[in-house]
């Protein structure tokens, strides 16, 4: 359907409007993160061997396999996204499972260091934190990203532009992109974005069955754990006190629903993962300690308070233009 030049006009003031709320998005995550049914994961350092008998560990397999029909598929030839000259693809190297990529969403890190004298050995699964108030989904310029009742921070691949504003922000830089998919292919191929966005989504949809996600059943040694967030928090308190042991992930970035357990400290663990050579690059996931929400370190809030309007506003305006040309239906 066809808008004539003042409906136009209309439709990018209320879209600009929308986009501004998207700075509020903060006050909708800690709302939705207070709903009853919130659930969390738990990983045990001291019972995860790394899977070092197979080939891949088994909460990696795991994911990988359900998550296959969800893998992006490029279109070929990619185009650069402007106004950068490069893009991200990943697509010749799914078979990846030492880091995260859009085709591998968790991965373990085989650490070995000297600890008060010994040598020690520490596996640590690596995927999407799950934060309480989560800065991705506040700052996501397109509003599709969004922190579940439930627990799980999960991206919309279908709305999703790759403009990678939710990596830029996430304290530990989780989401990974790739190119030559996405809605801004069809939309503004020269301008907007750079793919889509990827991550652990906690196997949301296997949640809402009642089920558990696909590394918990598959890990061999119980190492991971699924259940309500209180439950597992208390349990992750009273297991530190009683082991004189540590906790990560509980106010870690003002509190996740991905908690850590070990007898090392976590700042011991950060210094060997910072030191550990992955794909010729530092390890890129640290685990140094993270009180403080990132939302409150300054630059990055108006990075993205400034970015997330204009954003918004463009891919309105996206929208609304193919509208007038009759491409979508207005109710689209």
């Amino acid at each position: 359907m066809k808008i004539n030049r003042r409906t136009f006009l209309k439709r990018m003031a209320l879209s600009g409007a929308a986009a501004a709320v998207i700075i509020s998005g903060a006050d909708k995550a800690a709302a939705k993160t207070n709903a009853s049914g919130s659930y969390a994961l738990l990983h045990d350092l001291e019972k995860c061997d790394g899977c070092m008998h197979l080939d891949t560990p088994a909460c990696v397999a795991a994911c990988k396999i359900k998550n296959q029909d969800n893998f992006p598929v490029p279109q070929k030839e990619i185009r650069n996204y402007w106004p950068q000259k490069t893009y991200e693809d990943w697509s010749d190297r799914k078979e990846l499972t030492n880091r995260l990529t859009p085709y591998n969403w968790t991965y373990v890190q085989h650490l070995e260091f000297e600890h008060k004298g010994q040598k020690v050995k520490v596996h640590l699964p690596r995927k999407c934190m799950h934060c309480d108030n989560p800065p991705c989904s506040t700052l996501c310029p397109f509003g599709v990203n969004d922190k579940m009742p439930e627990g799980p921070v999960v991206i919309n691949p279908n709305g999703c532009f790759g403009g990678a504003k939710c990596r830029d922000v996430c304290p530990w830089h989780i989401p990974q992109r790739q190119a030559g998919v996405g809605l801004y292919l069809k939309v503004a191929p020269d301008y907007a974005g750079g793919g889509v966005m990827y991550k652990c989504d906690m196997c949301f949809d296997l949640i809402k069955k009642g089920e558990q996600p696909a590394c918990v059943t598959a890990c061999p040694t119980g190492a991971i754990q699924f259940g309500d967030k209180e439950e597992l928090r208390e349990y992750a308190r009273g297991w530190a006190e009683e082991n004189d042991g540590y906790v990560y992930g509980n106010v870690e970035n003002g509190g996740t629903s991905n908690f850590y357990l070990s007898k090392i400290p976590f700042e011991v663990i950060n210094k060997a993962i910072m030191e550990q050579d992955v794909d010729g690059k530092p390890g890129r996931i640290h685990m140094k300690p993270l009180i403080e929400n990132t939302m409150e370190e300054p630059a990055k809030m108006m990075s993205g308070f400034i970015m997330a309007p204009v954003a918004g506003v463009l891919a309105a305006g996206i929208s609304a233009y193919k509208i007038m040309k009759g491409e979508t239906d207005h109710e689209d």
